[in-house]
């Protein structure tokens, strides 16, 4: 047991043996239950809406001190200050972007997520679609079910010996390079956050590398204001050769319209991408319609909808670890008031 772990349980045990009701939470969305039952074990009171609309947490947050959210309710200005009494926002997964997380802290609440939870699954994918656009897998699959036995049309290209770019080197990141290693490939990894996290085969990198070397580029940021269609023609026109390009983080890093013209110009050889810019098909554009349909029709394109990080077992995971932290933080604040 590390350290981290001893402490986590010692507060945990503590703060049930001196429990007092620490507070109402409202959970939206579907969460695995395992978060519910922790924080009720803890002494938080639970109320868990899964088909929560933005209008209903409006409504109701003001008489709550946690707020869970998952992808569909947005903790922005306006739902934080009609939250007079929240003292925490957590957020089940990874991406932060639906939580004004500068303006809670500015509030005096904390925030939290959990992006070690998914990060095994995303990596998981990560690497079936790059298999997937190599060999052709889609592509022929597609074929085949359709009477079309076609073997040198589906000529594939080998993983071991490529270089492979890795931007961002979080927890997402991380997982897809140990996963890679057994490949025989080069990785080289820039993360503009971070820095010392070279070593056992990892070549903490800069981006010219990677525009430079890379036959293979994935994508593992947050969407942030600077982030938004980061990936984009001047993105693409730095690569000294045409990469692949995997995207498991979220769809509006990339410009949709430029990648479909890159990949009509061969400027990128394949494109595999579990997100896209705008996830809610109902409220397509012509125009946004027209690039989705020329993307799919693409035999060197990969897509899935938003499924990287979902799996049995991370649905689990992410629950359980941001209960954890959860109770992490309310237990040291009791121990610390009872010192």
């Amino acid at each position: 047991m590390s350290a981290n772990d001893f402490l986590c349980s010692f507060y945990h045990h503590y703060a049930i043996a001196t429990r007092t009701m620490k507070g109402r939470v409202l959970i939206t969305e579907v969460i695995h239950p395992v978060l519910e039952n922790m924080l009720a074990d803890f002494g938080f009171t639970c109320t868990h809406i899964e088909e929560a609309s933005q209008k209903i947490v409006l409504e109701q947050i003001a008489n709550y001190e946690g707020l869970i959210v998952r992808s569909k309710v947005k903790a922005d200005k306006t739902l934080i200050d009609k939250g007079s009494n929240l003292q925490f926002i957590g957020r089940t997964g990874s991406g932060m972007e639906l939580i004004d997380v500068e303006y809670a802290h500015q509030k005096g609440i904390t925030c939290f997520n959990s992006p070690e939870g998914n990060c095994d699954s995303v990596a998981e994918q990560a690497v079936g679609m790059l298999l997937a656009l190599l060999h052709n897998i889609v592509k022929s699959d597609a074929q085949l079910r359709h009477g079309i036995f076609n073997r040198l049309a589906n000529t594939g290209a080998e993983l071991m010996g490529k270089t492979v770019g890795i931007i961002g080197y979080g927890n997402t990141g991380a997982a897809f390079a140990k996963r890679l290693q057994g490949f025989g490939v080069k990785i080289l990894a820039y993360d503009k956050y971070k820095t010392g996290f070279g070593g056992n085969g990892i070549h903490e990198s800069t981006l010219p590398d990677i525009f430079n070397h890379a036959h293979i580029v994935s994508l593992h940021i947050p969407l942030t204001p600077e982030t938004h269609h980061w990936v984009n023609e001047r993105f693409v026109m730095q690569f000294k050769q045409p990469p692949y390009l995997i995207n498991t983080s979220r769809g509006a890093i990339v410009q949709t319209a430029s990648i479909l013209h890159a990949l009509e110009t061969h400027q990128l050889k394949g494109f595999a991408t579990d997100v896209l810019e705008n996830e809610n098909l109902h409220t397509y554009t012509h125009t946004e319609y027209n690039l989705l349909q020329r993307l799919s029709a693409m035999p060197n394109v990969v897509l899935t909808p938003h499924t990287a990080g979902l799996t049995h077992e991370s649905a689990f995971k992410i629950a359980h670890i941001l209960a954890d932290k959860i109770i992490h933080h309310y237990s040291a604040k009791t121990l610390t008031n009872a010192i």
